[in-house]
């Protein structure tokens, strides 16, 4: 309810300095959530995690909708060994992978949230602040927190708007936010 009320504020916004004769770039309409389809069918026990973390990500941006199996712009595999990662082919698609072995490490949900937020758009960020969803595992073992500030979370509705450069949108793959346990975090 928040999210759609949100993008009609913006949509309302929009139309209004419109009227006032200034441009905005690229205003979204109300209408114009974008709909990431992502699969949970390799997942194994982490489809629940998943559900979550798409449930994070719709009520913290607007312009996007994460909904579960309804085709695969995101696919989620559980894999043991190898490091949890992410594969962005494309702003919103590609391929995320939970590592059994640092999920038993980290908080499992903040990992998931963290790969997704790389296919939402999102760069590491390897300050080790816990407060910011993209520092992952850098931030250490004991941080829970699964949810994207304010800043993440708008940089991504920003993205799904159409507000920032190709480069933003380009694939590529996300290894080594989460250290092994026997990798000292200070």
């Amino acid at each position: 309810m928040t999210s759609r009320l949100n993008r009609l504020a913006v949509a309302l916004l929009a139309t209004t300095l419109a009227t006032l004769g200034i441009t905005v770039a690229n205003p979204a309409p109300a209408s114009a959530a974008m709909t990431i389809c992502y699969n949970t069918s390799q997942a194994g026990s982490y489809a629940s995690v998943a559900n979550q973390a798409a449930s994070i990500w719709n009520n913290a941006t607007v312009n996007l909708t994460l909904s579960a199996n309804c085709g695969s712009n995101l696919r989620i595999y559980r894999i043991t060994g190898g490091g949890s990662y992410a594969q962005r082919t494309s702003l919103g698609n590609g391929r995320v992978y939970i590592d059994t072995q640092q999920a038993a490490q980290y908080s499992v949900l903040r990992i998931m949230t963290h790969e997704i937020g790389h296919i939402l758009g999102l760069p590491d960020n390897y300050n080790g602040n816990c407060s910011l969803l993209m520092s992952g595992g850098s931030a250490g073992t004991s941080c829970t927190n699964a949810y994207p500030s304010s800043a993440e979370a708008s940089r991504v509705s920003n993205l799904f708007a159409g507000t920032f450069s190709a480069t933003d949108r380009s694939a590529d793959i996300f290894r080594d936010s989460w250290p092994s346990a026997l990798t000292t975090v200070g």
